[in-house]
């Protein structure tokens, strides 16, 4: 039977500028920089990088539009849970929850690959020590746990630290990148040619990426001051420095390594490029942007901890899984669902390790499988959540309209709807590059279908609370308050 309380998981103290911290986190500036950015334009092979940003930014604006609106209303620890059982009913709900927290939870264990990898070069760097991957990861999985158990405020401290400190190495890269600019400071990377072309797939299927995260916003309506505004807020504020943040990075890191050698380069050196070129150009900063990229990984794990956390919580609320997930701690913190995901993360982190062991992959195991299988397959799972979750916003407004207009009832939520699903189809086509799998190869399926398979089972077991007792089966999460019956602000 699903039952509710209408406990939440903190008191209401989070502020606006706290909440956008914590969203910017999970984008993490800098692995954005070193990762994201010379990955693009190495598999892209195209210099329209920095316009994929500004799509994206775009299209994910016009999602905010619904998004914002419908989180003014309700709050839940479970977004799109609450969201797309509000819209589409209980059994989708379900579905999409189960879904979500399979991908949240992929994204933040396959981020211990590469944090594993990237700290254990940095100590040999710096101390001249050899200290294996897993080891390193368990360490890192340890401080996200000890954090994660601890109150969001504590959370918010850290992250703010670490995304203030991310935001100045990379706007001194960015500084020094037009600086440098060996052949000049061009707009060619703005041109239509370099963008709308036949790589335009694999732009914005790696460039989505760098916003995921950005729904987690409403996923802590139910620990911030004002709901019914700093959610909006936040979101907004996030995702518009995010996006124009990103392309100016995109296109200034372009200046500064030359529009003719950045794809080669790009593709020779990966994520390294950003410190190699660093490196060359002030051997300090180098150093310190490859401390910092390790502490921005830290704090993007611990982001995505803190919302698979949650997840577990409302769905334990709910009983839609054991009603222990929702025990706290005496701040408020999700207690069961911070351990559950740490006891999930550090399972999988092991498995790995045993099965790297040995492997003709060397030091790059981690990244090349435990990194990019399951945070490329979150990825996708997340995208398809935010094309479901627009559909249930439109259907959600026709029974609530709060007095908005036809914008944001219906217009933005449909043109998300059909943006996210054309990105979810790239995603989906351009699979095999993202994962660097060969043709034919088993991986290029079992990721996706474990994503999708998880919602199926989410419908399933929808169906078997449905069917368990019916009468008690609400068309939406009880605890999923909605606030306010007067025309919008």
């Amino acid at each position: 039977m699903v039952t509710t309380t209408h406990t939440t998981p903190a008191p209401r103290r989070i502020g606006t500028v706290s909440l956008v911290l914590v969203i910017i986190a999970a984008s993490a500036p800098l692995t954005v920089m070193a990762g994201g950015i010379p990955t693009n334009y190495a598999v892209s092979g195209m210099l329209g990088v920095p316009q994929t940003y500004i799509v994206l930014g775009l299209l994910l604006v016009v999602f905010a539009v619904g998004f914002a609106a419908m989180s003014r209303h309700l709050h839940n620890a479970g977004a799109f849970y609450a969201y797309v059982s509000a819209g589409l009913g209980l059994r989708q709900g379900i579905a999409s929850a189960i879904l979500a927290l399979v991908s949240y939870n992929m994204m933040q264990i396959g981020l211990y690959g590469l944090v594993g990898f990237a700290s254990s070069n940095l100590l040999r760097e710096l101390t001249g020590l050899e200290v294996s991957w897993w080891m390193m990861a368990l360490l890192c999985w340890a401080l996200v746990a000890i954090l994660g158990i601890n109150s969001i405020d504590l959370s918010a401290k850290v992250l703010g630290v670490v995304v203030a400190l991310e935001f100045l190495v990379v706007i001194i890269v960015d500084v020094l990148a037009l600086a440098v600019a060996p052949e000049g400071a061009t707009a060619d990377a703005f041109a239509p040619d370099q963008f709308f072309a036949p790589g335009i797939g694999v732009l914005l299927a790696f460039g989505i990426a760098a916003f995921m995260g950005f729904e987690s916003g409403a996923i802590y309506s139910e620990e911030v001051a004002d709901p019914r505004r700093t959610v909006a807020r936040a979101t907004y504020i996030a995702l518009i420095t995010i996006a124009i943040f990103y392309a100016f990075s995109a296109w200034a890191f372009g200046i500064g390594i030359g529009p003719s050698q950045v794809v080669e380069r790009s593709a020779e050196l990966g994520p390294d490029l950003v410190f190699v070129w660093l490196s060359e150009t002030s051997p300090v900063l180098g150093h310190f942007a490859s401390i910092l990229f390790v502490t921005s990984l830290i704090a993007v794990l611990l982001a995505f901890h803190n919302a698979a956390a949650r997840y577990f919580f409302s769905l334990g609320r709910s009983g839609v899984l054991p009603r222990q997930l929702s025990a706290t701690t005496g701040t408020g913190a999700p207690l069961a669902g911070s351990l559950t995901q740490s006891a999930l993360a550090v399972v999988v982190v092991i498995g790995f390790a045993i099965a790297g062991t040995g492997h003709e992959l060397g030091p790059l195991f981690p990244v090349i499988t435990l990194f990019t299988w399951l945070t490329n397959a979150a990825a996708f799972g997340l995208v398809f959540l935010l094309a479901v979750t627009s559909v249930a916003i439109m259907a959600w407004f026709i029974h609530h309209p709060h007095g908005y207009g036809l914008w944001v009832r219906v217009i933005a939520p449909a043109l998300a709807a059909l943006g996210l699903a054309v990105v979810f189809i790239l995603i989906l086509a351009n699979f095999d590059v993202m994962i660097d799998a060969e043709e034919g190869s088993s991986l290029i399926f079992i990721m996706p279908g474990i994503i999708l398979g998880s919602g199926v089972l989410g419908l399933l077991w929808g169906e078997v609370l449905r069917r368990r007792e019916p009468a008690a089966v609400p068309s939406a999460p009880a605890e999923l308050v909605t606030v306010g019956k007067e025309h919008h602000d």
